[in-house]
């Protein structure tokens, strides 16, 4: 079932407000609706139409098991991309992006383990007999470590793809994502260059509500196709023990000939 985005909500929240017209990017102007009081706004109808070819795309990755990367490091992003990437068990980044996040990712795996590394010897209680200044420093380093890295524990490989809040500021991770032929989505306000991002969806991308009524659309898309693959599986392993099940049919033995009943035969002749 497609999930349908709402022309209403959309108004209510606020995502038809662009920026100031002397702040645009030309490239956003198919996106674009008209001018009210200098500002810009968005065509809602395309912006429902690709938002909602965006959700078919998160849908389809979560139902062939693909890993996404959200990133959003602005304030109004930061909490609700933490959520959605925890409840559907993905990836965030929600501080500044680091250069070589994607394009030199062996590197940044290697912060990773270390954080992973560091908790777990702090939860084992292998910092107990540092002095307190060497403990300290340990606990700081743990904490600048989660702080950058925390959103992306567990990732073993490069992700599949980006969902990114705010073209314009996050272009670093749009720049290394084509650079490692990562497809991205991305929320473009008039001031973006929307060809950075494969699936723009044009609209506000500083209004707090407009952003989670997106975000919340994407998480349910996600789960959708989280449902998906956990039926498809249930009914691979039914199909599997019904096969095992099954009762072999039993091999049919040529029957003997009576060898009696054949000399019998050749007495009467």
């Amino acid at each position: 079932m497609t999930i349908k985005v709402s022309l209403e909500e959309l108004i209510k929240s606020g995502a038809h407000f662009g920026h100031q017209t002397r702040r645009w990017n030309p490239k956003m102007e198919p996106f674009l609706y008209a001018k009210k009081d200098g500002v810009h706004v968005f065509d809602l109808i395309t912006t429902k139409k690709l938002l909602e070819e965006a959700l078919i795309i998160l849908e389809d990755a979560s139902k062939k098991e693909k890993k996404i990367l959200f990133v959003g490091t602005k304030k109004q992003a930061k909490e609700n991309i933490r959520k959605i990437a925890n409840e559907t068990g993905n990836f965030f980044v929600d501080e500044r992006w680091l250069g070589g996040t994607l394009t030199n990712f062996p590197q940044i795996k290697k912060s990773i383990d270390k954080l992973a590394d560091m908790k777990l010897k702090l939860q084992k209680g292998e910092y107990k007999n540092f002095t307190k200044k060497e403990r300290l420093l340990k606990e700081r380093e743990i904490s600048r470590l989660e702080r950058f890295f925390g959103g992306l524990a567990g990732i073993k490989e490069l992700p599949d793809l980006l969902v990114i809040v705010d073209a314009r500021r996050e272009k670093g991770a749009l720049q290394e994502a084509i650079a490692k032929n990562i497809e991205a989505i991305g929320i473009v306000d008039s001031n973006s260059n929307p060809t950075l991002v494969i699936y723009p969806i044009p609209m506000n991308d500083d209004a707090t509500k407009a952003i989670e009524y997106v975000l919340e659309l994407m998480k349910q898309a996600i789960i959708q196709g989280q449902k998906k693959t956990e039926i498809r599986k249930k009914e691979a392993v039914e199909i599997k023990d019904a096969k095992s099940k099954k009762p072999k049919t039993a091999k049919k033995t040529p029957r003997k000939k009576n060898k009696s009943l054949k000399k019998k035969k050749v007495e009467k002749k």
